[in-house]
């Protein structure tokens, strides 16, 4: 994998190549240094519009990709693509996942049990105090806090994440080598310490308006649900609230004085059904079965893992299954596969989505 990294990097400094067109060079070369290599003809016969063939060609031989994978690792960036294993799961289910992602920092495997809290650049102190305790009170959840390091309720959503002793994640609009904004700068280094600044833009990107909506649709894609916590109407974290209903993701909104123009945003994405209404950090938990990460984390770390469990967990998926196709894959007797699927909810491996069908839990 390192040896493929700088080809995966080398298209995401390439113009005109996105997602879309290199997962069609990746299914017709089969191979990301075979398609870095590719002749005009070889890329034309892969369907690459012409102007993207010239970008690539033309820039491909004047790119040092060694000197520019030198440059992200004494930055001390660490660089994830589609093919890393530790690639954000969350993320890669996404319509068009970014290819790759530049992360300062740690991501974890508990990162897969996130929830995005955002809202306007501008809150008022209604916005500031319902922030801090929803974000607070889910990072004391075991519950991964991220948000896009703006001002206003981003920066007050990872300062509580921080304060609570938990772990949050910054998606920046512009290469890791920016920080923005500057003011946040002694907060970006603390994300660092405690979790992880995020971007897919290459270094040298400076944080220009047009970068941060699509930013935002990796906000969405990194979480289990997006909360917005104050927004007014023309606020960007209704795009990013947006995004997540594409994704198929939870979101929920905190209702706000209707004489509030700060809250005229989430009052109308609840009233409109865009969002679920939230009061407390128990409608979020218990929405997205996150209510008894701690106790499933206990149960875990006290009772192991048995080959019964990992053989189930392998005919489980995300789609929920009856007991009965569980127990005739496993080819186990029904009170073997109904007993071991009550230990796999206690440790929150599983969780029942109806009348006797169970999904895979969110482990962690």
């Amino acid at each position: 994998m390192p040896d493929e990294l700088r080809y995966w990097l080398g298209f995401n400094l390439i113009p005109r190549i996105g997602p879309v067109r290199l997962r069609a060079l990746l299914a017709y070369f089969k191979d990301i240094e075979l398609a870095w290599r590719a002749d005009r003809a070889s890329l034309r016969a892969a369907q690459l519009p012409q102007d993207a063939i010239e970008k690539l060609v033309g820039m491909r031989d004047k790119l040092d990709l060694d000197a520019e994978l030198a440059k992200i690792d004494k930055a001390g960036i660490k660089l994830y693509c589609w093919a890393s294993p530790d690639y954000p799961p969350l993320l890669k289910k996404i319509d068009q996942p970014p290819p790759l992602l530049y992360v300062r920092g740690k991501l974890e495997v508990s990162d897969e049990l996130a929830v995005a809290v955002v809202g306007t650049r501008n809150p008022t102190s209604y916005g500031k105090e319902v922030t801090r305790h929803l974000a607070g009170e889910l990072a004391r959840n075991k519950v991964t806090i991220i948000s896009g390091l703006a001002l206003g309720i981003d920066g007050v959503a990872h300062q509580a994440a921080l304060d609570a002793g938990g772990r949050t994640l910054a998606v920046l609009g512009c290469g890791l080598d920016y920080i923005y904004p500057a003011s946040h700068r002694e907060l970006a280094e603390r994300i660092m310490q405690s979790g992880a600044l995020v971007s897919d833009y290459p270094l040298g990107t400076k944080p220009e308006a047009n970068n941060f909506p699509p930013r935002n649709r990796i906000i969405s894609g990194m979480s289990l649900g997006t909360v917005v916590t104050e927004a007014g109407l023309g606020s960007g974290a209704l795009i990013t609230l947006q995004f997540a209903l594409e994704q198929g993701r939870d979101t929920f909104a905190v209702p706000g004085s209707v004489f509030s123009r700060a809250s005229a945003g989430t009052n109308s994405a609840i009233m409109h059904s865009q969002a679920k209404l939230v009061c407390n950090t128990e409608d979020i938990l218990s929405e997205l079965n996150l209510n008894m990460i701690i106790q499933q984390e206990e149960a875990r770390e006290t009772i192991p893992d048995t080959p019964l469990e990992r053989l189930i967990s392998e005919i489980i998926g995300q789609e929920s299954v009856h007991i009965d196709d569980i127990v005739r894959e496993s080819r186990l007797p029904t009170a073997t596969v109904s007993s071991t699927l009550v230990m796999m909810e206690l440790k929150g491996m599983v969780r029942r989505a109806d009348n006797a069908r169970y999904v895979l839990g969110h482990s962690i």
